[in-house]
Parts: structure tokens; sequence; C-alpha cells
């Protein structure tokens, strides 16, 4: 081999032989946990027993699964939470984007604002709420009080507690679906816009027809990070209600977190992950078709 010859192997060879450590450190800390995952979900195995006396169960965990009325319940309050919150939070997070997209005066004292929540820890923001809705001494129950209306149960009442859980993640994290969609907006081109103006039309029509459609790839991109992220919530509803009163707050992922360690059935746990991690990919494809980029029309 020529040096010539020997220069370009090396050169077209670097990159990847760069890589190569960062992908192999990336695939012990992420794939090799996702195909265990896979793997145990076939079994039955418990905390405390050695690996090599797992029993193998086929598909028995998810028949099992399928067949528990539990597993219906959890189903029905993870989508009722999920769909709630990811819905509230694009919602207000539009409003709240479109509020701040002019130019005015404190801009950035008012994002600063506006980001607070999303960066305090989960476990402390379920402290927080817990503390707010405390029955006794809490913040909300006050404010009910000085307007006339009674003290509520909140985390104790199966009917009061998942919308509490609600109303504190859509504090946390709609300031992430505002800094997305601020961000989107500020980067949209002008000339549509522009050309909308000319031709006369009102900033409704503006918004609906060339903002929101130019806008729809970030909006979509946004959700699927939110919803994907909402299917894992744990901490906040973990500290607040523990998935009562009974399960009326018993999330998925919190659910997981109960079969693992505290049933310590670990080959039931992975089962529940892994229908979880397909209900996820299946609305994150579907959410991917129909953000697909569109032709404003002039």
């Amino acid at each position: 081999m020529t040096r010539l010859a020997f220069k370009r192997v090396l050169q077209q060879t670097s990159p990847y032989a760069l890589l190569a450590p960062a992908a192999f450190i990336l695939g012990l800390a992420c794939i090799y946990p996702v195909v265990i995952g896979f793997q145990l979900s076939f079994y039955s195995w418990q905390l405390g027993i050695p690996w090599e006396g797992k029993v193998f169960v086929s598909f028995g965990n998810f028949i099992t699964l399928f067949r528990s009325e539990t597993f219906y319940t959890i189903l029905r309050v993870t989508f009722i939470f999920v769909f709630t919150v990811v819905i509230s939070e694009l919602g207000l997070g539009l409003a709240l984007a479109l509020l701040l997209e002019g130019k005015l005066k404190g801009l950035n004292i008012f994002r600063s604002i506006f980001l607070l929540p999303m960066l305090i820890a989960p476990v402390v923001v379920g402290l927080i709420w817990r503390f707010l809705y405390d029955p006794y001494f809490g913040l909300i129950n006050y404010l009910l009080k000085l307007v006339g209306v009674s003290s509520k149960m909140w985390l104790a009442s199966p009917s009061l507690a998942l919308p509490a859980v609600i109303i504190a993640d859509i504090w946390q994290w709609t300031p992430f679906m505002l800094i997305l969609i601020l961000a989107g907006l500020q980067s949209l081109p002008a000339d549509p816009i522009e050309a909308a103006v000319v031709d006369g039309a009102s900033y409704f029509q503006i918004l609906t027809h060339v903002k929101l459609p130019l806008l729809k790839p970030v909006l979509g991109v946004a959700v699927i990070l939110r919803l994907i992220d909402a299917f894992k919530v744990l901490e906040v509803i973990f500290n607040m209600t523990f998935g009562g009163p009974g399960r009326s707050t018993t999330v998925w992922a919190l659910q997981i977190y109960k079969t693992a360690f505290i049933s310590q059935r670990l080959g039931m746990a992975s089962a529940y992950a892994v229908v979880l991690f397909f209900v996820q990919l299946v609305l994150s494809m579907g959410l991917l078709f129909v953000i697909r980029p569109t032709e404003v029309k002039r």
C-alpha cells in the first residue's frame, strides 16, 4: 500500500475509530439493559434468587398482564394523565409563547421566571405540592377558605387526587413547551408572514394559516418529547400520593416500580415495561407521520 493510499484509508476510518469507544459505552449503558429487560419479561424471577434460578414462562407474564383488571385500571389512569397534561401544556405553552413572541421590555426576566418550575427536581416538586394540598395547613385550602369554599382532602379523595397530580405536572412542564414553541416562533421565515400582512390578513388568519402550519414540526417534536416523558413520570406522584388512594393515581411507571421492588416480581415488571415501550413507539411513530412538514398555501 502506497503512502497516499494509506493516508486516504486513515482519513476515511479515523472518524469511526474515534466514535467507537463512545458507541461501545453507549451500547453498554443503554442497549444492553433494554435487551436484558426484554429477556427478563419472558421469565419469572424475584430479587434474592440467583439469576440461574429464573424460570422461563414464555408469554406467561404478558397473558397474566392482559387478563388482569389492574392492568386496565392503570392503563386508563395513565392515558387520562398523559393526554390531559400534554394537551394542557401544549395549549398553555403556545399561548404564553405567543404573548412573549414580541419585543417586550424585560422579556428575559419573564422567560427566567417561567423556566423556574422546570429547573426544580421532580422529588422536590412532589413535596412542594404535597404541602400545598395539605388539608390542614396547605396554602390551597387557605385560599379557598378566603373565598368561602370549604377545605378539600385533595390527595385523599379518589376523585380529586388525579386532578391534583395533573395540576402539579402542568405547573412543572409547561415551561418546557413554552421554550420550544417560543424558539420555533422566533425562527419562522419572515416572507410568508409579510406576504400575509400585505394581503390584508388579520392576526388570527396569520396565526392559523401561516404560523401554525409552519410551526407544526416544532409542535410535533414538543408533543412527542412530553408524551414520552409523561409516560415515565414517577417521582412527583411517588411523593404526593404513592399511587393512592386505591389506584386512582397509579400510573404505568409507578406500577412498574411497585411490581419490581415491592412485589419483587421482576419478570412481570419487565412485561409492564415492554408493553409501555411499544405503546410509546406506536404513539411516537403516529405523531411523526402526522407532523410531516406541509407547504403553506399562498
